[in-house]
């Protein structure tokens, strides 16, 4: 079955893949591995900001994860390599956080469970949930990737 397929089943529509906001690739591949810049989380087109354990709950942390991985999967889309995913290797979940907040591993659950959904087996990978004091633009989260892709 199809990614594309996966992801019309699972009633998900992927966002227009973003632009970088400095001077950086959104994606590069070298040989048969992709990484994906960090991508922000968008909900509804707008940026989630803001830091957990403050202004932004567990559950809109969980959210803008997710947001991130759907960035991840849109950048792939763009640059015509979804259909080419074999695993996703590695993700690198950043979590602008306050400094009694340690849930990071359950906020970055967001973007690991998605990466299951569309996946399955191939979607489980290796991470890092890490606690930052600030994220470009204030963002809450963001996520990075490499991805190992089909020859």
């Amino acid at each position: 079955m199809s990614v594309e397929t996966t992801l019309a089943d699972l009633g998900i529509t992927l966002p227009e893949a973003a632009a970088p906001v400095a001077s950086y690739q959104p994606l590069v591949v070298s040989g048969n591995t992709a990484y994906i810049s960090g991508q922000l989380p968008f909900v509804d087109g707008a940026l989630v900001t803001g830091k957990l354990g403050d202004s932004v709950t567990l559950e809109q942390g969980q959210e803008a994860a997710r947001a991130c991985g759907m960035m991840i999967l849109a950048q792939l889309k763009a640059a015509g390599l979804l259909e080419r995913v074999e695993r996703i290797v590695k993700l690198g979940g950043f979590v602008a956080s306050t400094p009694d907040f340690t849930d990071q591993p359950k906020v970055v659950n967001g973007c690991s469970d998605l990466m299951a959904e569309v996946f399955g087996d191939a979607g489980k990978h290796a991470r890092s949930a890490v606690g930052v004091p600030v994220l470009p633009l204030d963002a809450a989260v963001e996520v990075d990737a490499i991805v190992a892709l089909k020859a």
